[in-house]
C-alpha cells in the first residue's frame, strides 16, 4: 500500500474514527484504526469499531498501490496531529505488510500495525427499513433528549434514546427514572419508512446514548441539503450521510411506556422568563450544589412571583425572587437543581411554564409558545423535610 495525503484531512478523519475505537479492548486489534487505500476511487478509508460503536470515513488522496492496514489509533492520532499541516503525508507498507513508514516534510515515522484481515466487519443493513431523516430535525431531537438518559449501565434500556417515526414524524424520548425528556419533529422524514407495513405504520428503535452522541456530532457539522439515510435490520442501525458512516447496535427490550407518566391535566402553572429563571437558578445552585442539589419553588400568587431558595446546612441560604405569571392555588416544590437546568438549556424559547399538581408528583416543563410544543421535560419532585 502507498498513499499521499492532507495530514489536515487526515488528522480529522483520525479524530472522528477514534471516537468508535475500545478503550479497554477485549482484542489488541480493537485498539486499532483500520486504513483501506483504493487506487480506483483515489480514496483512503479510515476505520473504528468496539463491536457495538462503529465508525467509518474516507478522504481523497492519491492512491499509488491499493492495501489495508490496522495501526494502533492513539500512537498514530498523536503522531499526525503534531506534523505540520500544510505537509503532504505517505503512508507506505512493506511487502509483510505490517510495518508502516509514515513520511512527511519534517521527517519520518515507523510503526508496527496488524492485518486488516484480523479488523472485525462493521455490520451490514441490506435489507430490513430505510429511512432518509432530514438533519436539521435529527440534531433538534437529539439535542432534547439526550442529556436524559440514564449513565446506569444496569438499566440497560435508560442508557439510550427512544426514536419512534410514525409517518413523517419523528418522536425522540429518554428518561433516567428521575426525569423524562419528550421531543416531537414534525416532518424529520423526507417521506415515510419504507419497508413498514401499511399506511402511516410505527416504527421504534431504541439506541445507545454513546452512539447518538457521535451521530449528534456527525450530522452537527452536515452542510449539504440531502438527507440523512438510516438503515435498520436484525438488532443494528447504520446512519449513513456522505461518505461518513455510524453504525450501532440496538438496545433489545420494550421501552417503557414513558406518556402514562405525563399527567393529563394540572390545578397549578407557573410561567416565567426562562433566561431569567436559568440565571436565578445558576445563582442559588452554588449553595444547592453543598447540599443534595435541591432547589424550592415556593410560588406567591398574591404578589405574581415565585420565590427559589437553597438552605445548604452549616455553610449558608440564598433566594431569589422572579416574577411569574401564577395559576392555582400556591405552592412549595422542591427539585434536583442540575435537572432543571438541563432541561430549561435544552429549549430556545422566551418564556416557560411549569405546570405541577402537588410536592409530590411529576412536574412538567413546557415552552409557552403552542408552536414550540414539541418538547415536554418532567421532572420528579424532591421531598422536602419540614
Amino acid at each position: 500500500m502507498k498513499v499521499v495525503c492532507s495530514q489536515s484531512e487526515l488528522n480529522a478523519a483520525l479524530q472522528l474514527v477514534s471516537r468508535a475505537v475500545a478503550t479497554r479492548p477485549t482484542h489488541p486489534v480493537l485498539a486499532n484504526v483500520l486504513l483501506t487505500a483504493d487506487a480506483g476511487t483515489d480514496r483512503l478509508s479510515l476505520t473504528g469499531f468496539d463491536l457495538n460503536l462503529g465508525i467509518q470515513t474516507s478522504l481523497a488522496a492519491s492512491v499509488e498501490t491499493s492495501g489495508a492496514i490496522t495501526l494502533p489509533a492513539r500512537l498514530l492520532g498523536e503522531i499526525v496531529s503534531r506534523l505540520a499541516s500544510d505537509s503532504p503525508l505517505t503512508l507506505t507498507t512493506e511487502e509483510s505488510g505490517e510495518q508502516v513508514q509514515l513520511n512527511s516534510l519534517s521527517g519520518s515515522y515507523q510503526m508496527r500495525g496488524m492485518p486488516a484481515d484480523d479488523y472485525p466487519d462493521l455490520p451490514m443493513v441490506e435489507s430490513g427499513l430505510t429511512l432518509k431523516l432530514q438533519a436539521s430535525g435529527l440534531v433538534q431531537a437529539l439535542k432534547g433528549t439526550l442529556f436524559a438518559s440514564s449513565g446506569d449501565e444496569a438499566k440497560q434500556l435508560l442508557t439510550g434514546v427512544h426514536l419512534s417515526f410514525t409517518d413523517t414524524n419523528l418522536e425522540a424520548a429518554a428518561t433516567d427514572g428521575h426525569r423524562l425528556a419528550v421531543l416531537q419533529v414534525n416532518d424529520a422524514l423526507q417521506a415515510a419508512a419504507e419497508g413498514t407495513e401499511g399506511e402511516g405504520a410505527a416504527f421504534a428503535v431504541t439506541l445507545p446514548a454513546r452512539s447518538l452522541r457521535e451521530v449528534e456530532r456527525l450530522v452537527a457539522g452536515w452542510r449539504s441539503e440531502d438527507p440523512i439515510s438510516l438503515f435498520c435490520d436484525r438488532g443494528q442501525v447504520v446512519f449513513l450521510a456522505a461518505d461518513q458512516m455510524v453504525t450501532s447496535r440496538t438496545l433489545e427490550g420494550t421501552y417503557p411506556n414513558y406518556r402514562q407518566l405525563i399527567p393529563d391535566g394540572f390545578s397549578r402553572t407557573l410561567t416565567m422568563d426562562r433566561r431569567a429563571l436559568v440565571g436565578a437558578l445558576e445563582r442559588i445552585a452554588v449553595l444547592a450544589d453543598q447540599h443534595n442539589n435541591v432547589v424550592k419553588f415556593s410560588s406567591q400568587p398574591d404578589d405574581g412571583v415565585v420565590l427559589i431558595s437553597a438552605d445548604a446546612q452549616d455553610v449558608g441560604s440564598g433566594s431569589e425572587s422572579l416574577a411569574a405569571e401564577l395559576s392555582g392555588d400556591a405552592i412549595q416544590i422542591a427539585f434536583n437543581v442540575r435537572y432543571l437546568l438541563d432541561g430549561l438549556k435544552a429549549m430556545a424559547v422566551d418564556r416557560i411554564v411549569l405546570h405541577c399538581n402537588a410536592p409530590t408528583t411529576p412536574a412538567v416543563l413546557r415552552p409557552q409558545q403552542e408552536e414550540q410544543d414539541g418538547f415536554t421535560y418532567l421532572v420528579m419532585p424532591v421531598q422536602i423535610r419540614s
